[in-house]
């Protein structure tokens, strides 16, 4: 208790699996737990569908927040630059500072997702009155943990998992790998061409700057390029597999049995 309050148990929620799969194991555990989630406005589908499945089985409401200002305002606030890992102001105004405005002053426990076979810490907060805890962590719970629990749930793995997508987070992500960016392409093509119309001249010195790095999205859709990307990821995943031997029943049971290594993301958009 902190003058006369309760201290508060907030879980953000980011629509993808191991967020997903801490609310559930935590449910019982802590009952009067607040789930969150933050909206950018740039979200896939999936992501509200899988927080809608989510909802049912937690059987309250996850409280959404709204940064008080857009993607597109804080775009042209930053010269048209483009978020990027070096430059991660979407993170910082569309998902932390609506976190840090939702807890306010109070006390609060805020419970993380990383998995005990992770090394990485994350976009965490870092203001006193908020107190980081990894549950899976502390309980040893790593990848095939996570697989059976959503899979004994019911709730399963995010739709946009189907199709390829590793990650949640908004659709044009900095993170994604090539082959996601095809995979994106030939699911949503609009939001493709929404995310292309964003590498353009910024306002600050004139460069263009891709959400992929070293690649514009108009090279990356390239007939010959997506033929070139998909074969190198079929080439990638076929000598991961070789190299597997031992697999858990769990994960190959739900065609999970090995997770793609992906970049590090920003711990409150991708868990």
């Amino acid at each position: 208790m902190t003058d006369g309050r309760p201290v508060r148990h907030v879980l953000s929620l980011s629509g993808g699996k191991d967020s997903a799969a801490l609310a559930i194991y935590m449910r019982d555990r802590v009952p009067q737990m607040e789930y969150i989630f933050h909206d950018a406005g740039k979200e896939l589908p999936e992501t509200y569908e899988y927080l809608a499945r989510l909802e049912a089985h937690l059987g309250k409401p996850v409280h959404r927040t709204s940064p008080p200002n857009s993607f597109d305002h804080w775009f042209k606030v930053y010269g048209e630059i483009i978020p990027s890992n070096h430059r991660r102001w979407c993170t910082r105004q569309l998902k932390l500072q609506p976190f840090e405005q939702y807890i306010g002053d109070d006390e609060v426990i805020n419970y993380i997702g990383i998995r005990a076979d992770e090394n990485r810490v994350g976009y965490i907060s870092t203001r006193p009155n908020i107190k980081a805890v990894f549950p899976f962590r502390e309980d040893g719970l790593v990848y095939e943990d996570i697989v059976r629990i959503l899979t004994e749930s019911g709730v399963g793995m995010p739709k946009y998992t189907d199709w390829g997508r590793s990650r949640s987070g908004c659709y044009f992500c900095f993170y994604q790998q090539k082959i996601e960016w095809v995979r994106l392409k030939e699911t949503y093509p609009d939001l493709y061409e929404l995310a292309k119309a964003y590498e353009k001249p910024n306002k600050v010195n004139g460069n263009v700057f891709y959400w992929s790095q070293d690649e514009s999205l108009a090279d990356i859709e390239k007939p010959e390029r997506i033929a070139e990307i998909k074969r190198k990821h079929e080439q990638t995943t076929a000598d991961k597999r070789k190299k597997r031997q031992a697999k858990n029943l769990m994960s190959v049971l739900a065609d999970f049995e090995v997770e793609e290594a992906t970049p590090e993301g920003c711990t409150i958009c991708t868990l």
